[in-house]
């Protein structure tokens, strides 16, 4: 019984000292008043100049909504024997690689991108994308005071004068495309289930966020149809080809046969051979070459029905329309934030100074 109240004397003494202690660091923190002061102004005064000096990154958003083509001509089955002899091909289509994440990905790739940034700025065909962006990053200023050589890069020309200026030239566009892969593009589906893809791009420019978005969408979309498309549109190439040679023989027959009707007139009876077997010889060759013909016609017609079939609709939702949405620190959130960062910074350091002095 006295070890339990005992116990109960010390836990109250251990409150009481713990309640001196923070009564001690409360007179200390106010008696260093001016220095809490001094920090909270140093902090607002940060905050206001950060708010000032940071600029709004705005964003430009597409999104559209992607179905794939079919890739399974499945009513080409009873030709398809008939035109793999024309060496052709009604198998499915090479878009397959574009299924999934991979189209995500394209949008990241440094083809895509570059090929965005070499496209000219809508109202001035004489600035890149590449050179408004070099100008909003700040790079061309940087150039002129350490490294003034860049400045002889042209981008409009495919290849410099100089194999140095075309390595620069090399290294340049590799760190901006992966500076707006990385930090400025955002290739995303809103929802896993669905087909709508999203495509967002920062930027502290606000036209160039709008134009360099709508010309990556462009850019990525043409490629992704025309690779898609690709394998139906050389074979209707081929047949189309086939078929032109096709005709002109068949129409060549025809002819042959009229023009050796027309060559032998009043022919003796004795010879007919002179006119029968050229003639019978041309109809021969143009029935051959009209079936052959309207086989290929009707191959011809189902490539393209298939063509069809396997081009894939794109349709935009969303595109990014003027004034963006933007995301910045307003002057009242940066003072607050200030404000709020240095009282804790001077509550910190003198608590530790209160404790090393105790």
């Amino acid at each position: 019984m006295e070890n339990r109240n005992t116990q109960i004397v010390s836990g109250e003494l251990s409150l009481g000292e713990l309640a001196i202690k923070i009564k001690r660091w409360i007179s200390y923190l106010l008696s260093k008043w001016y220095i809490i002061l001094i920090l909270l102004g140093i902090g607002i005064a940060g905050g206001l100049f950060y708010a000032k000096a940071n600029k709004p990154i705005y964003m430009a958003t597409t999104t559209f909504v992607l179905e794939s083509g079919d890739n399974n001509p499945g009513g080409l089955g009873q030709v398809a024997g008939l035109a793999a002899l024309a060496g052709l091909d009604f198998g499915s289509s090479s878009g397959g690689i574009f299924q999934g994440d991979n189209l995500l990905e394209l949008y990241k790739s440094r083809k895509m991108i570059e090929a965005a940034l070499y496209d000219p700025i809508p109202g001035d065909s004489s600035v890149l994308m590449v050179d408004k962006y070099l100008e909003i990053s700040g790079l061309k200023k940087m150039w002129e005071k350490k490294k003034p050589t860049l400045l002889k890069i042209s981008f409009k020309e495919a290849k410099q004068k100089s194999s140095e200026l075309q390595r620069a030239k090399d290294s340049v566009m590799n760190s901006i495309v992966a500076n707006i892969s990385d930090k400025d593009l955002v290739v995303d589906k809103l929802d896993k289930k669905l087909s709508i893809i999203k495509v967002e791009l920062k930027s502290t420019n606000e036209v160039f966020a709008k134009d360099f978005n709508s010309a990556l969408v462009k850019k990525v979309n043409e490629f992704y149809v025309k690779t898609k498309t690709k394998k139906s549109e050389d074979n209707i190439k081929i047949l189309q080809h086939k078929t032109d040679s096709v005709r002109g023989v068949l129409n060549g027959a025809i002819t042959s046969a009229a023009i050796v009707i027309d060559n032998t007139p009043n022919l003796n009876p004795t010879k007919q051979a002179q006119r029968i077997i050229p003639t019978q010889r041309s109809q021969f060759s143009a029935e051959t070459n009209k079936a052959i013909l309207s086989q290929l016609i009707q191959n011809l017609e189902m490539a393209k029905l298939s063509l069809m079939r396997e081009t894939p609709l794109i349709q935009v939702i969303d595109e990014p329309v003027l004034p963006l949405s933007k995301k910045s620190i307003g002057v009242i959130k940066g003072i607050i934030l200030g404000g709020v960062l240095g009282i804790f910074i001077s509550l910190f350091f003198l608590t530790i100074s209160f404790a090393f002095k105790k």
